[in-house]
């Protein structure tokens, strides 16, 4: 039952980086409609946080049910999760307090998305990465 659980958080890992890359069209779709680039990151924001959210929820259940306990491993993706919540999050509220009509405004929270969608996905490939290192014994986070 464990190893579900494990898979499923792995999946839905992977759906979130699928997700994060098709994110960064999102600038691209909406380059001549600032009011379509503020509802497209509304939207993008909250299916950001339900996939965010769903993989906490897995790692939580894999954790209790596998009687893993609290890692540094665990603890680093806590931060890192916690870190894409709140980065995500500003992101919508300057997005959403900008004034879009202004084209400069506009062009540069496009650019903006861009680079903290970098980030975000850079986030996201470091920890699986640490976590495929630890799996096979290259390092310890226990």
């Amino acid at each position: 039952m464990i190893e579900q659980v494990i898979v499923s958080h792995s999946i839905l890992v992977k759906a979130f980086l699928g997700f994060l890359a098709i994110g960064f069209f999102i600038p691209l779709m909406t380059a001549k409609n600032p009011l379509g680039f503020k509802k497209a990151s509304f939207v993008y924001t909250m299916i950001f946080q339900a996939l965010a959210t769903m993989i906490a929820f897995t790692g939580l259940v894999a954790m209790v049910m596998g009687d893993f306990g609290i890692t540094l491993s665990i603890i680093i993706m806590i931060i890192i999760w916690a870190l894409l919540m709140y980065i995500e999050i500003k992101k919508y509220k300057l997005i959403k307090a900008a004034n879009l009509e202004n084209e400069e405004t506009h062009q540069l929270l496009k650019s903006a998305f861009i680079k903290i969608s970098a980030i975000q996905v850079m986030l996201v490939v470091m920890m699986v990465i640490l976590k495929v290192m630890e799996v096979k014994g290259v390092i310890s986070l226990s």
